[in-house]
């Protein structure tokens, strides 16, 4: 039996994770972040079901305020980001500086536990010849967040349990009915909580940023139209551009210090390369030349054969490497995330570095 911090948002993936460790026999705590006020599943809504499903269990429930590390590791970091003209991925942020770390943290400190776990759809292994811990795909390809999990360190890896990582989701919903959860039809959350907080991104940044218009301009300079601010956009947009032309026409770079959007064919987003900062090597060493590996450049991407070549580190941005693809990849925008795999192994992963606008 073990001792067990449960990490619970109130939806059916969280419960079922804590009803299957509680069902194994082991001690289960059950813990929800408080990250914002407001409807949305991280928040009241979802602290109410995770206090009611863990009565249901028998176990205990607390919560813990985060709001103040959430503000300032995801909401600020997040408006700094599009103030800039690039498209954060708080997700993984908010995995490594608000859930898994501080988590852990409190477990060790106020219960003496030493194990954690949450409802994410990824799997963890050992590498005794390595020594290492190594991140894997969730059974569920359709479900697998590994890609949101890349920049978790070893010392987390080696305390958390993912109890869905060999279950679809189909079969977490099945096992949540069999415990007879209150969460087991439940709808899905949305992938931000800013978002279902918020109703959409936009209505999150108007919040922060004022919008100042500006020009949306081709890739030739020619100027087609006016936006209401470059925060409204992101990389390969295509719909909402407000501008009339014979061909479609895509967001291919934005430039905040000119305050231009700039658009173009849908051939001008392919590129074959890009450089990554923030580097974190997950279930490897960091390689001491190139290696070859499936890259993802966003959430649900299909793989993209690559060469991962580390560069010199350089102040502010960690660890870095360049990747370049075998072939034209879509869309690459600076402050996503790419992630690179061997198979089902999740090798490491950075984040993508704001480039000169064309």
């Amino acid at each position: 039996m073990k001792k067990v911090v449960v990490g619970l948002s109130g939806g059916v993936d969280s419960s079922t994770a804590a009803a299957i460790l509680h069902h194994q026999g082991n001690e289960v705590v059950g813990l929800t972040l408080w990250l914002m006020r407001g409807k949305g599943q991280c928040c009241s809504e979802g602290m109410v079901d995770a206090a009611a499903l863990c009565e249901q269990l028998g176990v205990p429930h607390h919560i813990v305020d985060s709001r103040d590390v959430f503000q300032a590791s995801i909401v600020d970091y997040l408006v700094a980001g599009y103030r800039a003209g690039i498209t954060p991925l708080p997700c993984s942020q908010c995995n490594k500086a608000v859930k898994f770390g501080p988590m852990l943290h409190h477990a060790q400190t106020e219960f003496g536990i030493e194990q954690i776990a949450t409802g994410h759809y990824a799997r963890i292994t050992y590498d005794g010849a390595q020594d290492r811990y190594q991140l894997r795909r969730a059974i569920d390809r359709n479900k697998d967040q590994s890609y949101f999990l890349y920049d978790l360190n070893q010392e987390i890896l080696a305390h958390v349990i993912f109890p869905l990582g060999e279950l679809t989701k189909a079969e977490t919903r099945q096992i949540a009915a069999q415990y007879h959860l209150a969460t087991a039809d439940k709808p899905e959350s949305q992938d931000l909580c800013l978002v279902e907080a918020n109703g959409s991104m936009g209505a999150f940044l108007d919040k922060y940023i004022r919008g100042q218009k500006g020009d949306i301009i081709d890739t030739e300079g020619q100027v087609l139209g006016q936006h209401d601010g470059v925060h409204h956009y992101t990389i390969g947009q295509r719909k909402g551009l407000g501008i009339a032309a014979p061909h479609p026409l895509y967001v291919v770079a934005l430039d905040a210090g000119r305050n231009q959007v700039i658009v173009g064919d849908r051939d001008k987003l392919g590129q074959m390369e890009c450089t990554v900062q923030q580097v974190n090597w997950v279930s490897m060493a960091k390689p001491e030349g190139p290696i070859r590996a499936e890259t993802q450049v966003r959430y649900r991407a299909a793989a993209e054969s690559a060469t991962i070549i580390p560069l010199e580190s350089e102040a502010g941005q960690g660890e870095r490497v360049k990747v370049i693809f075998d072939n034209p990849v879509l869309a690459i925008t600076p402050g996503q995330a790419v992630v690179w795999y061997d198979g089902e192994i999740l090798l490491g992963g950075g984040l993508i570095e704001p480039f000169t606008p064309a």
